[in-house]
């Protein structure tokens, strides 16, 4: 997986920058360095990148910028690392499409950990899904082409929602656990602590709702988890 793997590390201060650096060059991987979020679009734009880890207080653009640029432009696996800690700034990046958020000062075997799982779940993402097409009620799911489409108008989702959307749509009416949700689309322990699926359910929910004509898709099971509801 190391191989041909470039990893774009985008980050202002110099010794976490080259810390992050080196930890990712003894593993193999291709890096490239950005101290700025306007020097990092440029290297997303042409460098053919594979992942970025992600500062947020950034001179020039800032992390948002830098994210914002990256949904609307490619499908790579993004993780943000950063000192700010508060809640409502990782539910907003999660919401934008960042698919991790690590908080600094961080363990460097952990932040190895979580691009090793990034990394192959967009692989397995990408390779193992069968069903061309799969729909449900107004929704339809072309995984050849990854778009999905609510009464024919074309709606973008992260890499996370498909996955998540997929499942939902593979099994209506069965009931999932966060748990459930969490390793079989990180491929991971879920601790139970993590706000993360929450996060993404609401994000898949406003989407669809802007252009479905059904009030509800994804219904909480409360004290269990989410189910797609197979009925009108």
């Amino acid at each position: 997986m190391r191989k041909n793997t470039k990893i774009l590390v985008v980050e202002d201060d110099i010794s976490i920058n080259k810390l992050l650096c080196d930890m990712l060059r003894q593993n193999g991987y291709d890096i490239i360095s950005a101290f700025s979020g306007t020097e990092a679009i440029i290297n997303i734009k042409y460098g053919n990148i594979s992942m970025v880890l992600l500062d947020i207080m950034l001179p020039g653009k800032n992390g948002e910028d830098v994210l914002s640029y990256i949904r609307k432009e490619m499908d790579i696996p993004t993780i943000v690392i950063s000192a700010r800690e508060e809640i409502d700034l990782k539910v907003k990046m999660l919401k934008m499409g960042a698919d991790d958020y690590i908080t600094k000062p961080f363990d460097i075997d952990e932040v190895l950990a979580r691009i090793e799982t990034n990394l192959r779940r967009y692989k397995i993402g990408k390779n193992t899904i069968n069903e061309d097409v799969i729909s449900f009620k107004d929704i339809k799911m072309n995984n050849i082409q990854r778009e999905v489409t609510v009464n024919d108008k074309l709606i973008e989702f992260t890499n996370i929602e498909y996955k998540i959307l997929n499942i939902f749509i593979k099994n209506p009416n069965k009931v999932f656990t966060k748990a459930n949700l969490f390793e079989s689309v990180w491929e991971d322990e879920f601790l139970g602590d993590d706000n993360t699926i929450t996060v993404h359910i609401s994000n898949i929910r406003n989407k669809l709702s802007k252009y479905g004509i059904h009030k509800e898709y994804i219904q909480t099971v409360w004290g269990i988890g989410y189910k797609l509801i197979d009925k009108n």
